[in-house]
């Protein structure tokens, strides 16, 4: 797996600001809308973790 860096705490596979999902999928984050920046997308991997502390 690549080193995916991910700062969202409250996502399953995040584990020390890393991403260890075994895939990830990555979209547009409005449909009909050109991409023109990394905040234009949304990722579809999140999965809220079931236990926070």
């Amino acid at each position: 797996m690549s080193n995916i860096k991910c700062t969202v705490e409250e996502c399953q596979y995040n584990e020390s600001d890393l991403c260890q999902a075994s895939t990830i999928k990555v979209q547009a984050g409005m449909q009909d809308h050109v991409i023109s920046t990394s905040h234009d997308t949304a990722c579809r991997t999140f999965t809220p973790k079931t236990n926070l502390s």
